[in-house]
């Protein structure tokens, strides 16, 4: 089997080559291909039209221009008296179709219009289903979005089992709502319940689950996709088949068979978003209304235009702007400023089997490096691949991965100990070494020193440190050119941010190779200047200190934590040092407090962190922090009395409104993140934004703290910073930059 498809795989390029296919210069066509979305029509035997989509470019997506010719395309080869059935797929080797165009969407200065595209949309589909003739689509790969109301509008769908194939309807991840019938469409094909949660999350419907729940109608291995669809339009045709829809539970039905039951499932529907969205996010209330509206008596027609206006009512709304500005800028983010890596890495080795370095393995081994995993002893070893082992198991009984890719990562991950002789030899044969040792420059220098006799002489080493700056470390290299940083963050396989971080002397071949391998590995990379916290953690060590300093005026830890979720964080500060360890947080404030930001960090008492640490209260790994985190319900905590009475002394009670709290917390993260732009420690405001949203999940309908600072107002925020500067002190006093651009009347983001 594996043999059968390594030759599948050594055949594509040639048959590639082969097939005819339409030259390309731009949007022109040659004369081998009449269309430019779409292949030419194959009519197959019995009367079935497959109809191939291959719109320009990587992705199939749906534009005004692929709409359109859609519509050509219909009158002039699918209207036809002979064409008895159509088969929709794609040309495309991992994309049935990946959504609507977002850019265009982005484009459209008066929201308002989007209605018009709305309905332009539901127009093509109405005017598709008209000739009554069967519509079968055979889905493989991403089909999101506008691509999946495409195949809802067909009488019969046929997925690949393919790990590549995923449905789903995430646009509330935009802020938006399905625009082209999907709340119309999908609720009664798979249930209100099921409709309901697809929508308002985003989530991603893997094949089999599919099927279960009556999303297609079946489930075929990728070579059988194209033949089985075909004769399936045929068998529709013929009568020979009909669509078995899904038959409801009772409970199911009694819920959305009838109006009081609807009532009542609408009703927790709205409770359980706002409890989840905390009310930040009006899409998915949105995508409530149009379900509902669907069945409240109201022509089809009628609740399409509904959608349609309430899609281009959400297009108009700043928390879509900043989520749609976050996709872009991690779009953006993909091409790197070093250009395609001269070295493309294939064996990464991993130094340390903690959490962290057997997290950056699994990531290594499940995006296909082959990766040895390297500790002191048999017993880190031996966590390190327990860690994996149960982080890939749950995906297994998620079913979200195969046990035979199970397998197959697994068998990726080689531990090595000290006690192992042979682990020189392994080592000599990697392109990347990736230390996640103890934070004690000392160790690493030591480390570095003993791994570099054994690498080859391309080897590119990266130390994963937090916040000790990159040159500093390079000091202790053999070749430092090769020398580069890549800090990921913590739970590494769940976090979806890393910063590249290349000092004075590292090869921009080098910086290039560690993007490819971290985009490689499924992160957003962020280029970041070589300073002291580099970007995120710098940011948070003001944060941090303004923390202590709230807490010293008197403001409860409960308090804290539930002004910060107030705001759009997913977690507060006090939540945040017990999650990562208050030891890991009072490292990065007491090392930021003496490296280079100077007034910057002062305002608040690190030493309270300290003592903790000294009473080994370091949050939730020991089960005592700011909480106790013992027993009872799982994720309940209640706060130490013990830490409650230890600060109890310090505190100096002040009257403080909820607003003065959230914005001297965020300013002094908002005030960083504005220097590290001023001070080129981020080449831009769009990579501060994803930094910090996908770094510390700072409010993602806010789009980030420089969005944010756009929507409040330049000059409004810098008079709120220059207030709170005279009132506590230096530490709040804003950039210059920030102060020039409110003078001059200008944003961050065009």
């Amino acid at each position: 089997k594996v043999a059968s498809r390594a030759s599948r795989a050594a055949l594509v390029p040639m048959i590639r080559l082969l097939r005819p296919r339409a030259v390309r210069f731009g949007r022109q066509l040659s004369t081998q291909r009449k269309w430019e979305y779409f292949e030419d029509v194959q009519m197959r035997p019995g009367g079935v039209a497959l109809v191939k989509i291959d719109v320009p470019g990587k992705m199939n997506v749906i534009g005004d221009g692929m709409r359109a010719e859609a519509e050509k395309l219909l009158d002039e080869e699918l209207f036809k008296s002979e064409v008895r059935a159509i088969v929709f797929a794609s040309a495309k080797p991992d994309n049935f179709i990946a959504g609507a165009d977002i850019k265009m969407i982005d484009a459209v200065e008066n929201k308002a219009d989007l209605k018009d595209m709305c309905l332009l949309g539901h127009a093509l589909f109405k005017k598709m289903k008209s000739r009554g003739v069967p519509l079968v689509a055979a889905i493989h790969g991403s089909c999101l979005g506008g691509g999946l109301e495409w195949a809802l509008h067909c009488d019969y769908r046929i997925a690949t089992s393919h790990k590549k194939t995923v449905m789903g309807l995430p646009e509330v991840q935009l802020g938006l709502l399905p625009g082209f019938g999907g709340t119309q469409n999908l609720p009664p094909l798979v249930g209100i319940q099921e409709a309901v949660k697809m929508m308002t999350t985003g989530a991603k419907v893997r094949p089999d689950k599919a099927k279960k729940i009556g999303l297609v109608d079946l489930v075929v291995d990728l070579p059988a996709l194209e033949e089985v669809a075909v004769q399936c339009a045929l068998d529709l045709a013929d009568g020979k088949l009909k669509p078995k829809r899904k038959k409801k539970a009772l409970a199911n039905q009694l819920l959305e068979d009838n109006a009081l039951g609807r009532a009542v499932l609408f009703d927790q529907a709205r409770k359980q978003v706002q409890k989840a969205s905390g009310g930040h996010y009006p899409s998915p209330f949105a995508i409530l209304d149009c379900v509902q509206k669907g069945y409240s008596g109201v022509s089809k027609d009628e609740a399409l235009a509904y959608e349609a206006e309430r899609f281009a009512g959400l297009a108009a709304t700043k928390e879509s702007e900043a989520l749609i500005s976050i996709f872009n800028n991690m779009t953006a983010l993909k091409k790197s400023k070093f250009g395609e890596p001269t070295l493309k890495c294939q064996r990464v080795a991993v130094l340390g089997a903690g959490l962290m370095g057997a997290g950056i393995a699994q990531v290594s081994a499940e995006k296909g490096f082959q990766v040895l995993l390297k500790d002191k002893d048999a017993a880190g070893c031996a966590r390190g691949e327990k860690y994996i082992s149960d982080n890939l198991l749950k995906k297994v009984k998620r079913k979200k991965m195969t046990k035979f890719d199970y397998d197959l990562t697994t068998s990726a991950v080689t531990t090595l100990s000290d006690a192992d002789t042979v682990w020189p030899k392994h080592f000599n044969k990697v392109d990347m070494v990736i230390e996640a040792v103890f934070e004690d420059i000392g160790l690493k220098h030591r480390v570095i020193a003993d791994m570099e006799q054994h690498l080859p002489e391309h080897a590119i080493f990266a130390s994963n440190t937090s916040a000790i700056p990159i040159a500093e470390l390079a000091k202790g290299s053999s070749r430092p050119q090769n020398f580069v940083g890549m800090h990921y963050f913590s739970p590494v396989p769940q976090m979806p941010l890393l910063e590249i971080i290349p000092h004075e002397g590292t090869d921009p071949a080098v910086a290039a190779a560690a993007v490819d391998v971290g985009t490689r590995q499924g992160k957003t990379c962020v280029v970041v200047k070589d300073v002291p916290g580099f970007y995120v953690n710098r940011c948070l060590g003001p944060f941090l200190i303004e923390t202590t300093a709230l807490v010293q005026d008197g403001v409860g830890l409960e308090q804290l934590d539930k002004l910060m979720l107030k705001f759009g964080m997913p977690v507060g500060p006090i939540t945040l040092a017990d999650e990562v360890g208050v030891d890991v947080a009072g490292h990065v404030a007491s090392f930021l407090s003496k490296a280079d930001l100077g007034v910057r960090m002062t305002g608040g008492d690190v030493s309270l962190m300290t003592t903790f640490i000294e009473k080994k209260w370091l949050g939730k790994k020991t089960g005592k922090g700011f909480y106790l985190h013992e027993g009872g319900k799982k994720g309940k905590k209640t706060v130490n009395p013990e830490a409650l009475e230890l600060i109890q002394p310090l505190v100096n009670k002040k009257e403080l409104s909820d607003e003065e709290i959230q914005m001297r917390l965020m300013g002094r993260f908002i005030n960083e993140a504005i220097f590290c732009l001023q001070d080129g420690v981020i080449d831009d405001a769009s990579s501060g934004d994803i930094g910090a949203v996908f770094g510390i999940g700072f409010a993602p309908f806010r789009g980030g703290p420089f969005r944010f600072v756009d929507t409040y107002g330049a000059a409004k925020y810098a008079d709120t910073m220059n207030g709170f500067a005279d009132k506590y002190g230096e530490q709040f006093r804003p950039p210059q930059l920030l102060l020039d651009m409110a003078k001059a009347g200008q944003t961050f983001h065009k």
